[in-house]
């Protein structure tokens, strides 16, 4: 089991990072949440991990605090909530305004976030009720996407929004409005990223 990993960002690219450790470079997929404040590339870094194996692939998932691992684990127990729908709830919104939703049985809130219908909101809201008090405080392209193609510096940072939007569940379409919306022309791919997520879920 890797639970934690410390070493140098060699790339960010939403939802993944490259992590140099010990010489080795381990493939992290994280949540927005965690990318927001993750440092510069070339600085290093600690995070706190969850190693999922699969027949398929062996996916390492990365946060910066111990309280977003504990709700992404918690999430992968809701009935029909896998781990790629539980970064996506990270993604939109961090643990305490997740627990203030369910708290307050916001399930519109929740189901604004891609992949989540009326039915899993609500089940998460009566899951995760019980849970919460246990709770520790170059991109590749989509076949098929909308992402600008990768011209110049400005093309490349819409790119990297859009991408990331789609690969968190974002129809290629809305992805690619979103990030144009909330694109200012000076914003990091980050910045677009967290911008977009909050037009559709404010806190």
């Amino acid at each position: 089991m890797i639970g934690q990993l410390r070493g140098v960002i060699l790339s960010k690219h939403p939802p993944q990072l490259l992590l140099e450790v010990g010489g080795v470079g381990y493939e992290v997929d994280a949540p927005m949440t965690t990318f927001y404040d993750l440092p510069a590339v070339g600085e290093t870094v600690t995070l706190i991990t969850h190693f999922v194996v699969r027949e398929d692939a062996q996916i390492l998932y990365g946060f910066l605090h111990e309280r977003d691992r504990a709700l992404f684990r918690s999430l992968l127990k809701v009935t029909g909530v896998g781990a790629r729908m539980a970064l996506a709830i990270l993604s939109g919104m961090d643990a305490a305004r997740f627990a203030q939703c369910v708290e307050q049985d916001d399930s519109d809130a929740l189901m604004r976030i891609p992949g989540i219908g009326k039915k899993t909101a609500q089940r998460l809201v009566i899951e995760m009720r019980d849970r919460l008090d246990g709770l520790a405080g170059g991109v590749v392209r989509i076949p098929g996407s909308s992402a600008p193609t990768p011209g110049n510096a400005r093309d490349r940072t819409l790119a990297d929004a859009v991408s990331a939007l789609e690969a968190l569940g974002y129809r290629p379409p809305d992805a690619s409005r979103m990030a144009r919306a909330a694109d200012d022309g000076a914003r990091t791919s980050e910045e677009i990223i967290r911008t977009a997520l909050r037009s559709i879920n404010p806190a």
